[in-house]
């Protein structure tokens, strides 16, 4: 198994600003983006990590990283997501 694969005992949180945070929604529910997918710019992130996207002050997006694989991660926020969906 790819070390990208590997759980992280210790969990870290990536912060990202709605403004300038690429996505692709992978699944949604009325309107939201519940499951994300985005290009992963930090080597250190691993499975078991958070995704917190913010809008000011405001929480969007409060999700664990559960998979990375080629340059890519996915989280999932199935609670609170405020991120709009996009739909292709």
């Amino acid at each position: 198994m790819p070390e990208s694969s590997q759980p992280n005992p210790y969990s870290q949180t990536l912060v990202a600003l709605f403004n300038e945070f690429a996505y692709e929604t992978l699944e949604h529910e009325k309107g939201r983006a519940t499951v994300v997918r985005f290009r992963v710019h930090n080597p250190d992130l691993k499975p078991g990590d958070v995704l917190l996207v913010l809008l000011g002050s405001e929480v969007y997006f409060h999700g664990l990283v559960g998979r990375i694989d080629n340059g890519w991660a996915i989280a999932t926020d199935r609670r609170g997501s405020l991120l709009p969906a996009l739909v292709q």
